[in-house]
């Protein structure tokens, strides 16, 4: 079981949302509202924000993009996710990926299973790790990324949180990079 250690000291991160949609605008963008007020709620900065159509190129360009600005410690993507021909998320975030964190989608899995049972198995969200930035794939639903917050990344993205949490290993991101 996890809890906050109230010895340590709360540490913002800096975090760029992506909304992936051919069909929302910014002011229909629910699910993308829904992760701001999570995110700055939590004591978090919206560093940047975007809505871009289904197509994996220009998914995996934005991504890319943030990876690379020093100012962006996570980014979080909405929709996209599915099974449908449209769905290119998962497979731009893997174009990004230095590597995946594979539990990510499973525990995404188990926290869906409980509230939607086994229409869980048509979500592929993921997570992964590039240029020392972390980037997670969560499904279009409000409700879906109400779940990714609350149960998983504003736990793991508070420094606080025991026995071990994504902030405190953000120095060591991309230490192999800097080996070279």
């Amino acid at each position: 079981m996890s809890n906050l250690d109230e010895s340590r000291d709360f540490i913002p991160v800096r975090i760029a949302v992506l909304t992936v949609s051919d069909t929302r605008t910014p002011e229909e963008d629910r699910s993308g509202n829904l992760l701001v007020e999570r995110i700055e709620s939590a004591g978090h900065k919206v560093h940047d924000r975007a809505l871009l159509p289904d197509e994996r190129d220009e998914i995996a360009g934005q991504l890319a993009k943030w990876c690379e600005d020093p100012q962006v410690d996570v980014v979080i993507s909405t929709g996209g996710t599915g099974l449908t021909g449209r769905d290119v998320t998962v497979e731009a975030h893997r174009d990004v990926y230095e590597k995946e964190i594979d539990a990510f989608g499973t525990i995404f899995a188990v926290v869906s299973m409980q509230k939607i049972g086994t229409s869980a198995v048509q979500s592929r969200a993921t997570g992964g790790v590039a240029m020392g930035t972390y980037l997670f794939a969560l499904p279009g639903s409000p409700s879906a990324c109400r779940d990714a917050w609350d149960e998983i990344l504003g736990p793991q993205l508070d420094y606080r949180h025991r026995p071990c949490n994504f902030v405190e290993i953000m120095p060591r991101l991309d230490e192999a990079e800097r080996r070279k």
